[in-house]
């Protein structure tokens, strides 16, 4: 049996399921347009020089989840999945994942975005494992809290989550004769230097650098 992760923004998605998300709030009256679009790119720019703070973007990812019902959430979801999703799935991503369980592979999806956002996307997908951010709840009334619970999952906290996720399965990376993660960012290094098969998928300059000095296949799902 082989291992398939795959990383989800700008990888299986031709683009960003939490600026995607973004863009939706903003179109609903949600959040402000301008406060919303000048955090966005502080934190991707931050995000491309490796250099992001993960739990001030979270608390900022997070914050408008606490301020509505889930109710209201999950049929925001529904729209956001028909509108800004669907057309970013390409065809060629959808092939990719379709021969990797086809092929009898554990698959799932391994990003740093929380599990609200795109734990939909990973059933869009055929994916049943998802590996993301978890957003806290509170016990008593089940909303969100604005707050993430656990362990990121990014950069090398995607190790730490990958391996939980295989010993809770009673497997560990020896169980696979080939283990792949696709992805398009440097800050998943860690975790492409973990696998058997590390495959860059549409990838950044640091990442192409890197996968070219290292003989790793590079993939265009575009």
């Amino acid at each position: 049996m082989n291992l398939a992760l795959f990383d989800l923004d700008n990888t299986l998605l031709a683009g960003d399921s939490d600026f995607e998300w973004a863009q939706f709030l903003i179109s609903k009256g949600v959040v402000d347009r301008e406060v919303q679009e000048a955090k966005n790119i502080q934190f991707y720019e931050d995000y491309k020089a490796g250099t992001l703070d993960i739990y001030e973007f979270l608390a900022f990812q997070l914050a408008p989840l606490a301020r509505h019902n889930r109710a209201e959430l999950d049929a925001w979801h529904k729209e956001y999945v028909e509108r800004h999703i669907r057309p970013i799935m390409t065809v060629k991503a959808r092939t990719l994942v379709l021969e990797h369980l086809a092929a009898g592979d554990l698959c799932a999806i391994v990003t740093a975005t929380n599990s609200f956002v795109t734990g939909p996307i990973a059933r869009e997908f055929g994916i049943h494992h998802l590996i993301g951010t978890i957003p806290a709840v509170d016990v008593a009334t089940g909303a969100f809290t604005g707050q993430p619970t656990g362990t990121p999952s990014f950069q090398g906290g995607k190790i730490t989550r990958v391996e939980g996720w295989l010993e809770s399965l009673g497997l560990w990376w020896g169980a696979f004769d080939n283990s792949y993660f696709y992805s398009d960012s440097h800050n998943d290094l860690p975790l492409m230097q973990k696998v058997t098969k590390p495959v860059a998928v549409d990838p950044d300059e640091k990442l192409r650098t890197h996968a070219e000095a290292n003989g790793w296949s590079i993939l265009s799902l575009r």
